[in-house]
């Protein structure tokens, strides 16, 4: 599965004022392309209906250049708010910062804590991390090598998940600011955690890396996916080499082949977000204060959206609620 190297743009024009004014127009920038984002598409398509406002979902495809362009670009053009998911939040500070002067912005999946943003949408990724750790031990409760599989490490949100779950197995505290080098092994009596590898949302590297990883390391007994694409990709990769339930698949996100590998029991569970509300409330927020509203602003500049653990047990209702939101029949 290779993405085209295009910035795929989703035009969302919802008009619902009746009268002859022009509503607020607003931005949703999302850090990259993928079925997640398009779930957080149909929770800014309702919100714009709900609140009157006008939305653009964008998705760049090819990482940091295209989102700063972006940016820029509704900047440009006068956009009265933009929620944001950044990519390197560290090396992206000026242009936050930039934003952040010239119109209401918010972050959402991934944060960006030391730009003047005025507040952040989404899951505490550290202890979400530690709920996925959770599931490897109910996974493999007797121990074993594991290796981790993201998209890239500059976000945040994949800094967190990392070291929630190698946290979690290596039963240590509860340290969020804590940060595991990627130079060597991670063991305890009971876990290695082999090795993190990273794909830069090339969906054909990230089947090729879980390749790449059962072929060199025979003893490996289970694989973690970071981002919505790499259990699937993870997937299909085991499958392949014949060692489903072999090697155990844990995951995060609600990717369609995601769940189903759940249900066939061909993975063991996963940590999902809420790419929905991060849609809906991003709108909800960023038309509030647009009309002059500061009490849409959570306190203390965070909207937790709580994680949730889907194992075989929950995993029907979950996702006919899910299809439910995002308006899917099969």
């Amino acid at each position: 599965m290779k993405l085209k190297c295009l910035i795929l743009t989703v035009l969302i024009s919802l008009i619902g004022c009746s009268n002859e004014q022009q509503s607020e127009q607003l931005g949703f920038v999302t850090n990259g392309v993928g079925s997640f984002w398009v779930i957080a598409s149909k929770g800014v398509e309702h919100a714009a209906k709900e609140f009157s406002v006008q939305t653009e979902v964008h998705m760049p495809a090819e990482g940091v250049s295209d989102q700063k362009r972006i940016i820029q670009t509704l900047l440009a053009r006068g956009i009265d708010g933009i929620a944001v998911s950044p990519i390197d939040p560290e090396n992206q500070t000026d242009l936050l910062n930039e934003a952040a002067a010239n119109t209401f912005l918010i972050t959402h999946d991934s944060d960006a804590p030391n730009s003047n943003r005025l507040c952040f949408i989404g899951i505490d990724n550290y202890s979400a991390g530690r709920e996925c750790g959770k599931l490897v031990k109910e996974a493999l409760p007797d121990g074993g090598n594991l290796m981790i599989f993201v998209g890239r490490l500059e976000q945040l949100n994949a800094q967190q998940r990392r070291q929630g779950v190698i946290d979690e197995l290596m039963n240590r505290s509860f340290q969020p600011t804590r940060r595991d080098p990627n130079d060597a092994p991670i063991s305890n009596d009971k876990y290695t955690i082999i090795d993190t590898r990273t794909d830069q949302f090339d969906y054909a590297k990230a089947k090729s890396q879980v390749e790449d990883a059962i072929a060199k390391y025979p003893q490996l007994d289970g694989v973690i996916g970071l981002f919505a694409y790499n259990p699937p990709m993870a997937l299909k990769a085991i499958k392949e080499a014949g060692k489903i339930n072999q090697i155990k698949i844990i995951a995060f996100d609600e990717e369609d082949e995601t769940l189903q590998g759940i249900m066939d029991g061909h993975i063991y569970g996963t940590v999902v977000q809420n790419p929905y509300q991060y849609g809906y409330e991003s709108v909800r927020i960023l038309a509030g204060l647009a009309r002059g509203d500061q009490s849409v602003l959570p306190p203390e500049g965070y909207l937790d959206i709580p994680a949730r653990k889907i194992t075989h047990d929950n995993v029907e209702k979950f996702w006919s609620n899910l299809k439910g939101l995002t308006g899917k029949t099969n």
